[in-house]
């Protein structure tokens, strides 16, 4: 009996000294379980534009560059006929093929699929429409014409999702647009935006007439300046979400918001055309000048993103960021990382060492106003924090490499950091790091 004893004693001890916690034992947070330490950047640096502020030279005045936006904005409705040649939009179909390319099941695409792909595209009827249309709503503007994604090899620190490369970029509502010609089987249309071309959906677009499109462009324009506010018609209907980076024709200023007009789809995709009523906090008639209010407005919004690749899910990329950020001072950047790289007065910080970069960047780079650029990402420099430069971009992750195996730790949004964020982090790779990499900064308001 003593013994049964003993050995229940035990038992209960054994169960005793399952339920206490080892003292060494460390609780895992889902980031670090999923091998994304935390950032110490992003404990370090504000993620509020407030404290960057007393950087800025704030404007009291338009930019002469300012008032060419309304050109660039409206250029694809001064089309008559597409402004590339055929041979020019037919990249897609050698930069992503067959025996490298990756379907939605994260298996190879078969031969056929590429072969579908360009018989529905129809290139030979390229040019055969040449009309003028607008967006009805956010758009995702594709690469061929289909909404199935494209990966290259998923398996491979940095490919796989989020980077679906049949998406070229995301179209604004009621964007002006230029339709080159509709897919065989007439579900798509190939169309130029002021900034990138591609297909889109043809449901989610509308043909215009000459009188519509001369209309539109000559009336005063609003820009929208806050994100996701519901656009609803005077019967209090929902329109669409407001996003910054667009904006809609005037019609009048009431006392506390503006009647502007919105085009929306109707009967068979013809254009159906609402009066809708925004508060004077969300729009601003004509192009804001480049002060603090104004600039820590648009800039706290942009930090609220998410990371989206070439616009999926209504979310930015860091080129499109910084185009929607510039876009309601009415200062025009193109799509890409590569083309914004070249706009303005552009300093080259090619072949400088680390420190020669940072004392270029600190001498010559203007807060607010200049683009920080290394191939395939783009970032806003926002002047010194504490001594240290600080910029603002949207990441999907940071390179890292463990045991000679490349791999990411995932950010995906919008922040602020410095141009070596996660460089405390066991596995930075300092050899790809922002920094290192970074070929040149240009000032978008200087020539």
């Amino acid at each position: 009996m003593k013994q049964l004893y003993l050995i229940v004693g035990m038992l209960i001890l054994l169960v005793l000294a399952g339920c206490v916690k080892n003292p060494v034992d460390k609780q895992l947070s889902l980031d670090e379980a999923l091998l994304n330490p935390p950032i110490e950047d992003l404990r370090v640096f504000p993620q509020d534009v407030g404290p960057y502020l007393p950087n800025l030279q704030a404007r009291t005045k338009h930019f002469s560059l300012q008032e060419e936006y309304d050109e660039k904005y409206f250029e694809p409705w001064h089309y008559e006929k597409p402004p590339m040649q055929r041979s020019s939009i037919m990249w897609p179909f050698s930069s992503y093929t067959y025996g490298k390319s990756f379907g939605e099941n994260l298996k190879l695409l078969n031969k056929q699929w590429f072969i579908d792909m360009e018989h529905n595209g129809n290139y030979e009827a390229y040019g055969s429409l040449n009309a003028k249309a607008i967006s009805l709503s956010y758009l995702d503007l594709r690469n061929f014409p289909t909404s199935k994604p494209l990966f290259k090899n998923p398996y491979q620190a940095g490919e796989g999702f989020p980077f679906d490369y049949m998406q070229n970029s995301g179209v604004h509502a009621n964007e002006p647009l230029f339709v080159s010609h509709l897919s065989v089987d007439g579900n798509w249309a190939y169309v130029f935006t002021a900034y990138a071309t591609g297909w889109v959906d043809k449901r989610g677009i509308s043909f215009l007439d000459t009188k519509v499109v001369k209309n539109w462009q000559e009336a005063r324009q609003i820009e929208l300046i806050d994100e996701y506010y519901p656009i609803k018609d005077l019967e209090g209907n929902f329109v669409y979400r407001s996003r910054v980076g667009m904006r809609l024709a005037l019609i009048s200023i009431e006392e506390d918001h503006y009647i502007a007009l919105a085009i929306t789809a109707g009967k068979d995709n013809t254009a159906t055309y609402k009066k809708v009523k925004i508060p004077l906090g969300i729009a601003k008639e004509g192009k804001l000048i480049l002060n603090t209010k104004n600039v820590e407005q648009i800039t706290n919004l942009m930090l609220k993103g998410h990371y989206g690749w070439g616009g999926l899910y209504e979310e930015r990329d860091c080129s499109s960021t910084l185009r929607d950020f510039y876009a309601p001072f009415g200062i025009w950047l193109p799509r890409n990382s590569s083309q914004q790289s070249k706009v303005g007065k552009v300093i080259s910080l090619k072949d400088l060492s680390i420190e020669e970069k940072k004392k270029a960047i600190i001498e010559q780079a203007v807060p607010f106003e200049t683009l920080l650029y290394k191939r395939g990402h783009i970032l806003l420099y926002l002047g010194l924090y504490k001594g240290k430069i600080s910029v603002l971009h949207n990441v999907w992750g940071i390179k890292t490499i463990h045991n000679g195996v490349e791999g990411r730790n995932i950010i995906g949004r919008t922040i602020i950091s410095s141009l070596e964020p996660g460089k405390e982090s066991e596995g930075y790779n300092s050899d790809k790091a922002i920094l290192a990499r970074l070929s040149s900064m240009n000032i978008v308001t200087q020539k």
